[in-house]
């Protein structure tokens, strides 16, 4: 305790703002911390958000900016109790901002909502041939999703790229496509 009492404060908020500087490169390179080594500090009470008030990122932003803060505060002369006001509300600020961010980034990662089962009868266009026995690729649209899986012919039929099939079946991660006839190109009325 004697140590803890012997330093500067300048040195003190020094150390706090390293702790957690090294903190948030440690969660550059993991991620959330917390979560890494199976520790849930949310609870799940951010409704289902990955990201966090408690996320180790967050926290790691926080200490960094109380100490990054606390030592202006220190060098501009306002007293311990002055200089962690200033850190704590340039930590706060700091915290709040980048959970919002991080937040926001999350809420923009998309999940494809596309089962296998709505691919079954849906037309799609060859954009790998599918050679005799051999499989290609195809790209369908479901919605305002574009997929694109292995395909296979039914029968065994050499299929040209650029041609429209059907999806009889889904095995696997590959579609069974039959030949429809010929019809506009599936990727022109997709837009592209």
């Amino acid at each position: 305790m004697e140590f803890i009492t012997n330093l500067n404060l300048l040195v003190l908020f020094a150390i706090i703002g390293g702790v957690g500087f090294l903190f948030l490169l440690i969660s550059l390179v993991v991620g959330d911390v917390f979560e890494a080594v199976g520790f849930d500090l949310d609870g799940g009470a951010n409704g289902g958000v990955d990201f966090g008030l408690l996320d180790s990122r967050v926290i790691a932003v926080f200490l960094t900016a109380f100490g990054g803060f606390g030592v202006i505060g220190t060098q501009m002369a306002f007293g311990a109790v002055g200089s962690s006001m200033i850190g704590l509300l340039g930590g706060v600020v700091f915290a709040a901002v980048v959970s919002l961010f991080g937040r926001f980034l999350v809420a923009q990662q998309a999940s494809s909502s596309v089962t296998d089962s709505d691919l079954v009868g849906r037309t799609a266009q060859v954009t790998v041939a599918i050679r005799s026995g051999a499989v290609g690729q195809i790209t369908a649209k479901v919605g305002d999703e574009r997929v694109e899986r292995i395909a296979r012919a039914k029968d065994g039929v050499e299929i040209a790229a650029g041609s429209i099939v059907k999806v009889e079946s889904v095995i696997g991660d590959s579609v069974i496509v039959v030949p429809e006839g010929s019809s506009p190109s599936f990727l022109s009325e997709a837009g592209q």
